[in-house]
């Protein structure tokens, strides 16, 4: 580049120790308020920015793309999916798009073991009792929910983070099976005491916990759909950490209402902020508002990483964590 100091445009507030470092080494533009940005606001963004650094939130589209200055090259994402990029049309614009894999893996997995232990042991309810003061003293038959430990779990991608959820499983005394697009090497399955399973309808219907780690990518959109959802067993209990359009949000709903599924922890949804008001309302149900990676420390290593991506890409290199339509 012949700028000496990038011109970065940041669509998001982010950890004020990130805020900082980025102001010390690019000509930045950071937000004084933390909501979404508008199409037109990121357009023009676009229009003068050398580097876009969205998140999750924005929607870079080929429309939003093809607005861009002849100037961006790069667009460095706060996340580590890009389904929210159309890398395809970027790469075709000459325009580089990289993310941040790897710095969410504990702690997305230590939120999917809370959501399962949340649904089994009954928390909410529990929670609710005593926030309303109705806790009248301990009963033998109050609030009764299901032990994991001897349990199997099924986890639906076994990636860096399915592999730190069998982790975890495996600790509390679970069974782990798996189902993933390649089979791992035996030496790892042995590592996690995992049973592969080919068939993802032989493993859902054979598990009492069903974790959802895969990408969301035109395969995997509502793998979970309602004709797998039905083989499963009606006191399981499917928690989803990935992405929402895995899960056919409708047909989860209708089965839980009917008590056809024991139960959901959710952190994410089909249509993001637009949860189904009838998933809401049922107590078998635990919903957080897509927080599994919501910790300081990795708010700030994503930061780093956005960071290293751009750095490096400023002088003259590949960023480390270039994103290319293959990968996807």
């Amino acid at each position: 580049m012949t700028k000496e100091r990038l011109s970065v445009f940041v669509t998001r507030r982010l950890p004020e120790a990130v805020e900082k470092r980025l102001s010390e080494l690019f000509d930045v533009k950071l937000r004084l308020d933390d909501v979404p940005l508008s199409r037109a606001e990121l357009a023009r963004a676009m229009k003068t920015a050398d580097v876009l650094v969205p998140t999750i939130t924005d929607t870079i589209d080929a429309a939003l793309i093809g607005q861009a200055g002849p100037q961006l090259k790069l667009i460095a994402n706060y996340g580590a999916g890009v389904d929210n990029v159309d890398v395809a049309t970027a790469r075709q614009r000459g325009i580089l798009v990289s993310n941040t894999p790897g710095v969410l893996t504990d702690d997305t997995a230590d939120m999917a073991m809370g959501l399962i232990l949340a649904i089994t042991r009954r928390l909410p309810e529990g929670l609710a009792t005593m926030q309303t003061g109705n806790w009248e003293g301990w009963s033998p038959t109050a609030l009764l929910g299901g032990r994991i430990g001897g349990k199997r779990i099924g986890i639906l991608g076994m990636g860096r983070i399915g592999r730190a959820v069998a982790q975890r499983a495996r600790a509390f005394g679970m069974q782990v099976h798996y189902h993933n697009r390649r089979r791992l090497r035996p030496e790892t399955e042995e590592e996690f005491g995992a049973t592969y399973w080919d068939s993802l309808d032989q493993m859902v219907s054979r598990v009492d916990v069903l974790s959802i780690n895969c990408p969301h990518t035109p395969s995997s959109f509502h793998l979970m759909n309602a004709r797998r959802l039905k083989l499963m067993k009606p006191n399981a209990v499917i928690v989803n950490t990935s992405r929402g359009e895995v899960i056919d949000e409708n047909a989860l709903t209708r089965m839980l209402r009917a008590g056809e599924i024991g139960g959901a922890g959710l952190d994410v949804y089909e249509n993001g902020t637009d949860v189904n008001p009838r998933l809401r309302a049922l107590p078998n149900v635990v919903l957080l508002p897509h927080m599994g990676s919501a910790t300081l420390e990795s708010r700030i290593e994503m930061g780093e990483k956005v960071i290293i991506n751009i750095k490096t890409f400023q002088d003259g290199h590949r960023p480390p964590d270039q994103v290319v339509p293959s990968m996807l």
